[in-house]
């Protein structure tokens, strides 16, 4: 071991020792006399440094033959915020594998949407990671499989092949290995379990975040821009339920998630969860969406010291801790808000949507309260009219060719793609600008380094500031974050043209 890397394996065992929370998900550690893989944060007595190991992910522990500690719940934990920010081969695989691609297409799939052989693929991110893609999925299926034993009455044979496995004997010895449990033992709650206020059905969860999180804030902004038919928030501020529909693999969905409690109290570092899938195979998929809408996997930390470290900015992030940067729960349909929302109010913009989702969207076998459709593909806007929406004739095209090279995979926007390359082929569509591209890439792609220099809220808060888009470059590469600071500056008034 060379001398950098002790100090690196010091260090995080300082934060072992310390039971550090901001560390989870960034790095594991095991326990060669028990055979117990933990997260930093795990409440077990600190072990001896002599017995400790490191691992950059859960499946690399697991291949190393160590299982999943039953108090801390490793595998739950959110993920690296790193995986966000890279924009090279090991990220963007990183991000499809969470979305279920290997599952869905196998390694081959994986590697073609990455433009490289498997064997490269594997080898990055063995590097990176200490397991293959191979691996990375096996934990991703495990993780499914003990959600869906511990919160559902499937059975056992429907949830081993609804989390991914080839087989039921596959199913039976993953989980033996990673958790130390059998099947039927993980299922510690019986079948066809309530919530607390008796409401049947669904799959609960808890995703759970790192650090301060301004719920407040990502709550006011999905409520600002909710779509009838897809979206609704229900309740009064501080404890209202965002609701909406989800176009995925295998069926449809309802995503439900509840504000948590205002900081400062016992709302814990989770947002409760409830999804309703038609096709138990989608949860994985549907829960990585749902992250990445919520900006779970985020890192405050990282971001308050970059920022705050500007002076003129310090206030802003002293007064909103943990403020986010929302993505998309489908990025094909965030492509197309953007485009209908150019130079139009936020408010405006949520109302061509809805008209476009009851006149092209599709509906649900059952509409469940307000949620009445999932948001029309691309291939169904394409070729039509779009006279209902009332759109110069312009800004039509300009939504019919967007759909157009959407359904014909010429411009992708799946978890893995490069962002460059993707930018620019949006910018190469005929009536989409630098600003609707940027705000793509932000939220649809996901990309925490995004500055619009061109928006309203923006010019208005850099102003209030008495700064620069010049002085943006010091945030990176954090500066999506800044524009949310800026939206969320007083005086800022959000129902503005192109600040959707």
């Amino acid at each position: 071991m060379t001398d950098l890397a002790r100090q690196l394996d010091d260090s995080r065992y300082q934060a072992v020792s310390s039971r550090d929370a901001r560390f989870d998900g960034e790095f594991y550690f095991a326990v060669a006399t028990t055979g117990i893989y933990c997260r930093p944060s795990c409440p077990a007595v600190t072990p001896k440094r002599v017995n400790v190991r490191f691992y950059p992910s859960a499946a690399a522990a697991q291949g190393a033959g160590f299982r999943a500690c039953r108090r801390c719940r490793p595998d739950a934990a959110p993920g690296s915020a790193e995986w966000n920010v890279r924009a090279d081969l090991a990220g963007r695989a990183v991000r499809l594998i969470g979305d279920g691609v290997v599952d869905r297409e196998g390694v081959e799939g994986l590697a073609d949407r990455l433009g490289y052989s498997s064997r490269h693929v594997h080898r990055s991110l063995t590097e990176e990671l200490g397991a293959g893609p191979v691996a990375l999925a096996r934990s991703r299926r495990a993780h499914t499989a003990r959600v869906l034993l511990e919160t559902t009455g499937l059975p056992v044979t429907e949830i081993a092949f609804a989390a991914g496995f080839a087989s039921v004997r596959q199913f039976n010895d993953t989980i033996r290995e990673i958790y130390a449990r059998t099947p039927s033992e993980l299922r510690a709650r019986p079948a066809h379990r309530r919530t607390g206020d008796g409401v049947p059905g669904g799959i609960p969860l808890r995703l759970a975040h790192r650090g301060p999180y301004a719920a407040r804030q990502v709550f006011d902004f999905l409520q600002r821009r909710a779509i009838t038919g897809i979206e609704e928030v229900l309740g009064e501020s501080g404890a209202r339920r965002y609701r909406r529909t989800l176009r995925l693999p295998y069926g449809a969905g309802i995503a439900e998630v509840r504000e948590p409690r205002p900081a400062g109290s016992r709302s814990g570092d989770w947002l409760e969860c409830r999804l309703h899938l038609t096709d138990p195979r989608d949860l994985s998929t549907a829960v990585q969406r749902v992250r990445r809408l919520f900006d779970l996997d985020a890192d405050p930390y990282a971001v308050a010291e970059r920022l705050g470290a500007d002076p003129r900015l310090r206030p802003l992030v002293a007064a909103r801790p943990g403020l986010r940067s929302p993505g998309a729960a489908d990025a094909e349909e965030l492509a197309v808000r953007a485009v209908l929302g150019q130079q139009v109010s936020v408010a405006a913009a949520a109302r061509l949507a809805g008209t476009l989702v009851a006149a092209y969207g599709k509906p649900l076998a059952a509409p469940d309260g307000a949620l009445t459709h999932v948001f029309p593909e691309p291939g169904t806007l394409a070729g039509a009219a779009l006279d209902e929406l009332g759109m110069p004739d312009a800004r039509r095209r300009a939504l019919r060719t967007l759909a157009a090279a959407l359904a014909d995979g010429s411009v992708r926007l799946d978890a893995g793609v490069d962002r460059d390359a993707a930018e620019r082929e949006l910018l190469a569509l005929p009536g989409i600008g630098p600003w609707t591209a940027g705000y793509i890439r932000m939220r649809a792609l996901g990309d925490p380094d995004v500055f619009l220099p061109g928006d309203a809220g923006v010019r208005h808060g850099l102003a209030a500031l008495g700064a620069t888009a010049g002085d943006a470059r010091a945030w990176r590469p954090w500066r999506s974050y800044a524009l949310h600071h800026l939206w969320n500056a007083p005086g800022h008034t959000p129902d503005t043209p192109k600040d959707i």
